[in-house]
């Protein structure tokens, strides 16, 4: 079986992955708009947003670019993100990744941006908002 040709999309922003505590709430600086994701676990409270939103006394790593996964893919589907993930790992780009009902979101360090781009391509994946 062949990997599915992807259309994705790079968002114009930088993201930030931040981290507070265990049980924490939604902080006051969390924005109201654009692509924000909040995922709480026993351990955490991981938030991603634009990078400019998150005060710089906050655990974060920031320089993220995110690709959005032109979906909707049904939950039936198999392999969407590996198809894009796996030609990432061979290029040795270290990736965080997003999942909402209808599709992914992958984020990468703008330093392997370029290198990011031709992988994607190389392997028949198409990318728009560069």
């Amino acid at each position: 079986m062949n990997p599915p040709s992807l259309t994705l999309v790079l968002m114009p922003d930088r993201y930030a992955v931040a981290q507070l505590p265990a049980g924490a709430t939604l902080p006051g600086w969390w924005p109201t708009h654009g692509m924000r994701h909040a995922g709480w676990t026993d351990d955490e409270l991981s938030l991603v947003c634009e990078e400019a939103c998150v005060p710089d006394d906050v655990r974060c790593q920031r320089g993220w670019r995110m690709f959005k996964l032109q979906g909707p893919f049904d939950f039936a589907m198999t392999g969407i993100l590996k198809a894009v993930l796996d030609p990432l790992a061979a290029a040795g780009v270290g990736i965080f990744a997003i999942s909402t009902f209808d599709t992914d979101y992958v984020l990468v360090q703008d330093h392997q941006l370029d290198i990011t781009l031709q992988a994607l391509r190389e392997h028949g994946h198409h990318v728009s908002g560069d």
